[in-house]
């Protein structure tokens, strides 16, 4: 019998950067000894300006993509836990992933950008001093943007030779091999596999000759890459939108996580993918996903107008829900919320808040307003493409959350909505209640900001 747990949770934001571009993918170190280095890219959008006599649809240039790779440690201080170690100017970054084990000795980064390339560049130095220094890079031509990234490493264990996964903006998925230097990178297969833009390609953990596309014509497609004939191993189409987030369970087989412009997270059994295990409706259109590093059960999205928000997949996992528990929503940021990465460090101690950051609770009722509302309308933004949703007629609508500086105080809330007692619900906590504490990174896009913040949960048993 599968018993609800009691959650408390809590959230401290440590440090808000100013990155000057827009900031849409931000990634921790998953090798170990780096785990204090964090990675952040950025895509900025400049328009040029018209030559005398020349009308804008004459310019055949009207713009160019800029970009920023921001490097940083992170120690476990009060005020400034971040500081920048390097900054390299480039073209626009869509996607920056590390490698989960090191090549030839070295941490590597893989980086998907603006003008179809997809470059990797090292970790050089010790911990104490260090850089990133260029290693190779492949063009995926036709004068496409290169959208995501994915190493065949996710479960951290050694791939001979390591591969990369990634798609573009002319609906390909291509299939890339890296040496075992890392000084050399090549396209193994390259297919169309989808109608449209291609916004995320991913690797199969468990079984990396399998990997899974998503596209902006609705389609969440398997390929096997063995197979010279490029049929998909099956198409769904139970997105309702463009599929712009996957990612295979690095601790749990056949566990995918999905998520679309649609605002639902659907999760799924690889085994069986004519219906989903689960499916979460998240309010924002879902950009990114990343499962906990060690807590198998804790899913974090990046939900575009909705910030972040953390899952939990427990029940659903177990067969007695058909949707996650929310458990928290990172609502500080100002604009689409983009980036998103659990960090494998340990805080060295619990959230403890000072007078200098007040404990706010925050009532899940303010969330919402009675208001009917009918036929509301949401632009959604991506680095490529502008598009409008036609929301019918919906009985509420979130509000805008409370913006707040220091911590939040997040009650999971009851199944009519409404926030649970907090003297109730802290009455109900027991010596025996297990607290956890992750360290999270998140970078939102117009508003051009990376947050490192800590979130704590305090449950009556176990997460795993």
């Amino acid at each position: 019998m599968h018993i609800d747990m009691a959650f408390r949770c809590k959230i401290q934001t440590l440090q808000v950067v100013d990155t000057e571009y827009s900031a849409d993918a931000v990634e921790w170190c998953p090798v170990e000894g780096w785990h204090s280095v964090l990675a952040c890219g950025t895509y900025q959008l400049k328009k040029l300006d018209s030559e005398p006599g020349q009308s804008c649809s004459e310019n055949n240039e009207p713009h160019i993509r800029l970009g920023r790779l921001y490097l940083y440690s992170f120690e476990d201080q009060i005020f400034t836990p971040l500081t920048e170690i390097q900054r390299l100017e480039t073209v626009a970054i869509l996607d920056i992933k590390w490698c989960h084990i090191p090549i030839a000795g070295r941490p590597v980064l893989g980086i998907a950008n603006a003008e179809g390339v997809v470059k990797l560049t090292h970790l050089m130095g010790s911990e104490k001093s260090y850089r990133l220094q260029p290693l190779c890079s492949v063009d995926l031509g036709d004068e496409c943007l290169a959208l995501s990234l994915d190493w065949s490493t996710g479960r951290g264990q050694r791939s001979h030779p390591p591969r990369l996964v990634s798609s573009d903006s002319k609906g390909r998925v291509s299939l890339l091999s890296v040496d075992e230097s890392g000084s050399s990178m090549h396209v193994l297969e390259q297919w169309k596999a989808h109608d449209f833009e291609a916004w995320v390609a991913a690797f199969d953990y468990w079984n990396t000759h399998i990997v899974y596309s998503g596209g902006d014509d609705c389609k969440l497609q398997g390929w096997d890459t063995r197979k010279s004939s490029r049929v998909p191993l099956f198409t769904s189409e139970q997105h309702s939108m463009g599929v712009c987030s996957i990612q295979s369970h690095p601790l749990r087989e056949h566990l995918l996580a999905t998520g679309s412009y649609d605002e639902h997270v659907l999760l799924w059994d690889t085994r069986k993918m004519k219906q989903p295990l689960a499916d979460t409706h998240v309010q924002g259109g879902v950009w990114r996903l990343k499962w906990h590093p060690s807590q198998e059960y804790l899913l974090l999205a990046a939900c575009m107008h909705n910030g972040f928000v953390i899952l939990d997949c427990q029940s659903s996992l177990a067969e007695t829900k058909e949707k996650c528990t929310i458990l928290s929503s990172y609502v500080l940021h100002n604009s689409l919320a983009y980036g998103a990465d659990w960090s494998r460090l340990l805080p060295s101690n619990p959230l403890e808040m000072s007078a200098a950051m007040p404990i706010i609770q925050v009532d899940q009722r303010a969330r919402r307003e009675d208001l009917k509302v009918q036929n509301l309308k949401i632009m959604y933004e991506s680095p490529t493409a502008t598009f409008d949703v036609l929301l019918e007629e919906e009985d509420q609508t979130p509000a805008s959350p409370p913006q707040a500086e220091g911590s939040l105080d997040l009650q999971e809330p009851s199944a009519d909505g409404r926030a649970p007692d907090t003297k109730a619900n802290g009455d109900a906590q027991s010596a025996k209640a297990q607290r956890e504490t992750s360290l999270l990174a998140t970078c939102s896009f117009y508003d051009n900001v990376l947050h490192v913040w800590k979130w704590e949960v305090s449950q009556s048993s176990p997460l795993a």
